[in-house]
């Protein structure tokens, strides 16, 4: 199983609306030097597979299908290989 932490940004040159509201309001808030503020989205998901190519591949679809829009918005994710957590009524413990 693979943890993926998916991060979206708008691509450079699209408007970003909440970015351009973010800079401009640091400096009001005493945040001095800030430029280029891009706001985008995180994302986490487990993933089920064994094999690191094979979910590299179901995360590219999943993110080029519905997370990203890749027409406006850039995108880049991180895997790290994890063991599944085991539930109490997994783990055959009584469901109360």
């Amino acid at each position: 199983m693979f943890r993926v932490s998916v991060h979206i940004t708008p691509k450079e040159g699209i408007l970003d609306p909440q970015g351009a509201t973010v800079e401009r309001s640091l400096p009001a808030l005493g945040f001095r030097g800030v430029t280029s503020v891009r706001v985008g989205r995180f994302i986490t998901l487990e993933v089920e597979g064994e094999e690191e190519g094979a979910v590299r591949e179901e995360v590219e679809s999943m993110c080029r299908q519905l997370l990203a829009n890749p027409t406006i918005e850039d995108y880049s994710y991180d895997l790290e290989e994890v063991t599944p957590t085991v539930t109490g009524t997994e783990a055959g413990g009584d469901a109360e």
